[in-house]
């Protein structure tokens, strides 16, 4: 996301598993710098939000990337992840 010169990411989840859920939102910046950040999401059925804290653009938005994951609590080895998503950038229109 974008607002002014800042950059961040964010992502909601509608949690209705019932159970608390852990989930992990990391941006990719350009130079290899990566922001993470652990989010927990209650059970409800109101979608969660996660996100990483602003910073000023360091290149255009398309330099960057993220990926959220929502995994089941407990060990991390035990837990079921639930969802990976991931930002993309879109394909240049052929000439």
């Amino acid at each position: 996301m974008t607002d002014g010169r800042d950059t961040w990411s964010r992502s909601y989840y509608r949690n209705t598993t019932g159970n608390e859920l852990r989930s992990v939102l990391t941006l990719m910046e350009p130079g290899g710098r990566t922001v993470e950040v652990r989010c927990t999401v209650g059970a409800q059925d109101e979608p969660g939000l996660c996100e990483t804290p602003r910073h000023p653009s360091l290149a255009d938005v398309d330099a960057y990337t993220a990926v959220a994951e929502y995994a089941g609590r407990g060990p991390v080895e035990e837990a079921p992840l639930l969802l990976r998503a991931g930002s993309h950038r879109a394909w240049p229109a052929s000439r």
